[in-house]
């Protein structure tokens, strides 16, 4: 079992979106049952709470269902749990690096970094954009989430 985590900052928008579409990705492929997938926050701001409303909508309007989706908290204990702990910014990442064992610091990579076709570092946090920010987004985790599902079939076989 290959154990991804995905990492922004109060997981309401980008890494629960990240979560929805690299898990609608995987179950087409027919992995579910090799591919664990969670998504976290580096702040406390919102523990419990679903995604973003417009993430959500974003979304659903290219078939993925981010509804059962609850907020959390990244911990340490996440870098020895998951073989890939990948932020969505860089500032995320320093956060992340901040309390990442170094035994473990391999783990940690920006999403991005699975599609540099793209040629983008960072997905933007589009909280305080408009419908176009979560489009966007949408548009680059759909890019990283084909280029690493790619890097785990490899570590699969």
């Amino acid at each position: 079992m290959v154990k991804v985590l995905l990492v922004c900052m109060g997981n309401i928008c980008r890494s629960p979106t990240a979560d929805g579409v690299l898990t609608d990705l995987v179950e087409k492929e027919g992995l579910r049952e090799q591919i664990d997938i969670d998504s976290a926050g580096t702040h406390a701001y919102h523990i419990g709470e679903p995604p973003d409303l417009r993430s959500q909508e974003a979304a659903f309007k290219r078939g993925v269902d981010l509804n059962e989706l609850r907020a959390r908290q990244v911990k340490k204990d996440d870098f020895v749990q998951f073989d890939y702990v990948l932020a969505m910014d860089k500032d995320n990442y320093k956060h992340l690096q901040a309390i990442c064992p170094q035994d473990q610091a391999h783990k940690l990579r920006l999403f991005l970094d699975f599609a540099p076709h793209l040629k983008v570092p960072e997905v933007p946090d589009p909280y305080f954009g408009g419908e176009k920010g979560f489009e966007y987004v949408l548009d680059l985790v759909e890019a990283a989430s084909k280029g690493l599902l790619a890097d785990i079939r490899q570590r699969l076989n």
